[in-house]
């Protein structure tokens, strides 16, 4: 069988990787007289091997950024590496590695994957996170937001991995043990460095309404986790004590009704409350339990609320009332003020706990027209009504007596009104040796003093010693640590933690823009022609925190001039995972199907095309063989229909309507629809299923217009719809198309042609079928040319013999004509 009769897709693939990597294909100019387009997939954590989750994610960017090029854009579309992790540190420790050379030789695996895949990044532009001349740049951030206020240092309980011997944000504690290892994680107090996040929270609040191109669910997840409250801070002063406890409630109109305060176990006047109190250590036990904790295990519904009397009062500022203080495991220290009013009658959650330990229940809220008896409650009642058994406010409607009880609070010094948020600061301190050392020094005379730029960057020691002991290895370099403070010139020690992993995601797509700037962050200039980001495409599962810190930055570096957009990313796409047997794919579920071995099998051409055609982007994905087989039959069809042609269509010309008619037309007309359908599908909605399941049907019915005699056949036409048919196809299946477009003859890159573009004219039907009813009957079925107005194709329907035998004797009294689809006569 000859090169021209198989798709011989090994030798084509790497042909073309080859001659695309020697002529620079896809290196983009900064400046172009083009309009921009900016496409991103999320950048991987180089862990070694792709799995089918990144093929899709980045086949995905590939398509777009293909279909942009072919629309004239000049499109950037960079690929780098989120390189600093847990993940090398632990293979050090395990196979006696250094973290650099593991990530390096993952970063070279990869990169000859992705390069496999054909996916069009421009890689001059590659970056990794942790080469110094990247990290030197996010230590740089560092001290612009320590210069403005924004990064601080203060002892916190923590998440502690004692496996992982490192910090972990709530979010990677799942049921009270690391994601990563499945250890216990414990709490323990560290002196840790936040980024006060929190100070741009009504910003960031404020500007979801500018993500016009995000996914409703994402912005909504974001909304949540910000979680801004309106409500009144109020002080309940503790008896046979100078101390006050400070409250924070979104009703301050229920206060009349407050029988208890709970407090979370870790606020710092627990310990104070309980000494030399008989429970005390049984609350200390309790405390040091519920701290171990997650906080979505302490809030759940479905977590028993526990509590305990610490023994304590305080007295309720607006009646007077001595109220007991507990302790319980549902409050949580980092929201609101650590402490909260408990009114039984009005929150669902106290009423069950009252009922539990048999604490007083008082109404003061009645809905209108109504009486509520305490005694005969089954549950709170928490909707909307008028104020009772609250003194002066009584009679007040609720949502009106919020605004009357801060005022009042406001007036007697015993509280305020306040906005509160359920963010809180950052927390970016890691003790690991992987990742960019925080550029402060600790000096006895200066405090924390931070690094001089010049000085940049903190450059991570080569030999350290991996150990989990708890402590960062860099705190036992001793050339590391040992240093001299900048400022007055003291013995002085440096900081060893390292930064969250999360810092160095947060801004590096505007470094695609200057990856080899040495002299500054970024050229402003290169950034405001490119950003934001037209497109960015990754998994859901970052839709809170990477896409929030990344929004905190931008709007950070906005503030500091540095950027101009108050955006980083104007689309978002969350793509769906890749599911095997109804099971996302891990070595632990025995279901992984590898790249490497669909691409060595079928060839890369066939795994895209695959994972486009599957399923709707946003969806997830099942995988299934028999599909991936397909998907090479449909590329094989293609081959065999084409390359036996594609020395014989030197002649470009295009077909003339007029001249076209039978199954010429009909050919012509396909060809113009399916132009249309892929165009619209890819470029408005990324229905890329349904893109190709349209070329599909095309190559269908270019099968069957091969069979036709060749003397009745306008090979213009055959011509036009293969060239079409090449171009279309040339986003999903890069390889094979050029490969094919070079057989043919023409000149240049597939990938650097012109978006075939349809004629309106050449989509319309030369006749099309309308319905004919009789007092909304259906009586018959007419053929008639398209494209006729109302009264043409009244004209022309009752011109036919057969309607006026339908209609003879009739009294005709209302003719409705709907162009393209029916008439409908009315008769008496």
């Amino acid at each position: 069988m000859g090169f021209e009769d198989s798709y011989n897709f090994n030798k084509i693939e790497v042909k073309w990787q080859k001659q695309w990597e020697k002529d620079d294909l896809y290196q983009v100019p900064d400046y172009s007289e083009k309009p921009k387009y900016y496409c991103l997939e999320m950048f991987p954590y180089p862990s070694g091997k792709l799995h089918m989750g990144h093929v899709r994610n980045y086949s995905i960017g590939d398509v777009v950024s293909r279909y942009m090029t072919m629309k004239g854009y000049n499109v950037l579309h960079p690929m780098g590496w989120d390189a600093f992790g847990l993940p090398a540190e632990n293979a050090a420790i395990a196979n006696g590695i250094h973290p650099s050379v593991w990530t390096y030789d993952n970063i070279a695996s990869m990169s000859k994957q992705l390069k496999e895949l054909g996916i069009s990044y421009d890689w001059s532009r590659e970056i990794a996170t942790c080469h110094q001349g990247y990290y030197r740049w996010t230590q740089w951030l560092f001290l612009q937001l320590f210069k403005h206020g924004l990064a601080y240092k203060k002892k916190a309980a923590v998440n502690w991995c004692p496996s992982c011997a490192t910090v972990l944000a709530n979010e990677q504690v799942k049921e009270g043990a690391c994601e990563r290892c499945s250890s216990e994680v414990e709490k323990r107090e560290l002196s840790q460095w936040f980024f006060k996040i929190t100070e741009y929270a009504d910003r960031l609040l404020e500007d979801i309404k500018l993500l016009e191109g995000w996914p409703e669910k994402v912005k909504l997840m974001q909304e949540n986790w910000i979680g801004r409250s309106e409500g009144a801070e109020l002080e309940f002063k503790l008896s046979d004590s100078e101390d006050s406890i400070s409250v924070f409630t979104t009703r301050p109109d229920t206060v009349f009704g407050v029988s208890y305060l709970v407090l979370a176990p870790e606020h710092p006047l627990v310990e104070k409350l309980i000494e030399n109190k008989p429970q005390a250590e049984e609350i200390r036990r309790f405390v040091k339990k519920v701290r171990n904790l997650s906080e979505i295990d302490r809030t759940s519904t479905e977590t028993e609320k526990i509590g305990y009397l610490t023994g304590a009062y305080c007295n309720n500022p607006f009646t007077g009332e001595m109220i007991p203080v507990l302790v319980a495991n549902y409050v949580l220290l980092e929201y609101g003020t650590g402490c909260v009013m408990g009114v039984p009658a009005h929150d669902q959650r106290d009423f069950e706990f009252a009922k539990k330990y048999n604490l007083p229940i008082k109404i003061v809220i009645q809905p209108e027209g109504q009486i509520i008896d305490p005694l005969n409650m089954n549950e709170a009642f928490i909707g909307e009504g008028v104020m009772t058994n609250s003194g002066k406010f009584n009679g007040i409607p609720g949502v009106q007596g919020i605004k009357a009880v801060i005022d009042f609070a406001e007036e007697k010094g015993i509280g305020k009104g306040v906005v509160n948020f359920r963010l809180r600061d950052w927390l970016i301190s890691r003790q690991r040796y992987w990742g960019a050392p925080i550029p402060i020094i600790s000096c006895d005379n200066c405090g924390e003093v931070p690094v001089p730029e010049e000085a940049l960057p903190v450059e991570l020691p080569i030999n350290v010693e991996f150990k989990p002991t708890g402590q960062s290895p860099l705190a036992e370099c001793p050339d590391f640590v040992n240093t001299v403070c900048p400022l007055c010139g003291s013995k002085a020690k440096r900081e060893t933690d390292t930064m969250d992993t999360f810092m160095c995601s947060s801004f590096y797509y505007y470094r695609y823009t200057s990856p080899r700037d040495t002299e500054r962050v970024w050229d402003k200039k290169k950034v405001e022609e490119w950003l934001p980001v037209d497109q960015y495409i990754g998994g859901v599962e970052h839709a809170i925190l990477h896409l929030l810190y990344s929004r905190f930055f931008t709007k950070f570096l906005y503030d500091i001039n540095l950027v101009s957009n108050v955006e980083p990313f104007t689309n978002l796409l969350t793509q769906g995972m890749v599911l095997k047997d109804g099971a996302k794919m891990s070595k632990s579920k025995g279901n992984v199907v590898s790249p490497e071995e669909i691409i060595s099998k079928y060839g890369a051409d066939t795994a895209r095309l695959f994972i486009l055609f599957a399923a709707p982007p946003e969806r997830d994905l099942e995988w299934s063989d028999q599909g991936v087989e397909g998907s090479f039959r449909f590329l094989s069809r293609v081959w065999r229909l084409v390359v036996p042609l594609a020395t014989r269509f030197s002649d470009r010309s295009k077909p003339e309507l007029e001249t076209l008619s039978g199954a010429n037309r009909d050919m012509h007309r396909l060809v113009h629809q399916t132009i249309k359908k892929v165009t619209e599908d890819i470029g408005n909605r990324f229905n890329f299923n349904t893109a190709l399941s349209s070329i599909m049907e095309m190559v269908n019915g270019m099968y069957q217009y091969r069979e036709i005699p060749q003397d009745q056949r306008d090979d213009r036409v055959l011509n036009e719809g293969i060239e079409a048919l090449l171009l279309m196809l040339s986003p999903f299946a890069p390889h094979m198309t050029e490969e094919i477009w070079e057989l043919m003859g023409r000149s240049g890159s597939i990938h650097s042609q012109a978006w075939p573009e349809y004629s309106q004219e050449a989509i319309q039907q030369e006749s099309v079928e309308i319905v004919f009813q009789i007092k909304g009957k259906i009586k018959d079925r007419i053929l008639v040319p398209s494209g006729l107005s109302a009264e043409e194709l009244k004209e022309e329907v009752f011109s036919r013999e057969n309607v006026k035998n339908l209609i003879e004797g009739a009294e005709i009294l209302k003719v409705i004509a709907v162009p393209g689809k029916l008439i409908n006569i009315v008769t008496k």
